[in-house]
């Protein structure tokens, strides 16, 4: 992503970002000025879509993040961040047995398994965030979870809820814009 700026003007994002993509924010729209009018919000928004989806990490493998987006989506009814993270499972190549029952919610049907231990994890945060405890937690270490996956899990679950959150307010704002 590329920023510019003049002396006399607020740096402006180059090229849309993944929220105005899945909301089709119109460049020339008041919604697409009024969002962007604080760009280091834009910015760092996507720029935190980057770090957590990017190929290159050390934690928990990209596959796993994307069914974690997947299943957040699918639980809080995103059907705009549903089907962009479906697409991009799809393009990992790595739909399988698990990718089935996040669309069917049914996780707890799985073996046990760390991704089980994080799906459900994903589940408490999304529906029931009070009860994302010190059980919750227990249950993802037994699992084979690191400490580390853990914060980054709960990072990412708390990106997804605001992103999910960005979208639909924004897709609510372009609706009445429309009307």
């Amino acid at each position: 992503m590329t920023t510019t700026s003049t002396p006399s003007s607020p740096p402006q994002t180059i090229g849309a970002d993944l929220i105005d993509t899945l909301v089709g924010l119109d460049p020339a729209s008041a919604l697409y000025a009024t969002r962007h009018a604080r760009h280091k919000v834009v910015n760092a928004t996507q720029a935190s879509q980057v770090l957590f989806f990017s190929s290159h990490t050390d934690s928990l493998p990209r596959h796993e993040r994307l069914l974690i987006a997947l299943y957040a989506s699918l639980l809080s009814r995103s059907h705009a961040m549903a089907t962009y993270y479906r697409q991009e499972l799809a393009d990992s190549d790595a739909a399988t047995v698990v990718s089935d029952a996040v669309e069917a919610d049914t996780v707890d049907w799985l073996p046990a398994s760390r991704i089980k231990a994080m799906l459900v994890f994903t589940r408490t945060l999304i529906t029931r965030p009070i009860d994302g405890d010190k059980a919750a937690l227990t249950t993802l270490r037994e699992a084979g979870v690191s400490t580390p996956d853990i914060v980054t899990l709960a990072q990412l679950v708390a990106y997804l809820s605001y992103q999910i959150r960005v979208v639909a307010g924004l897709s609510a704002m372009k609706a009445l814009e429309s009307a």
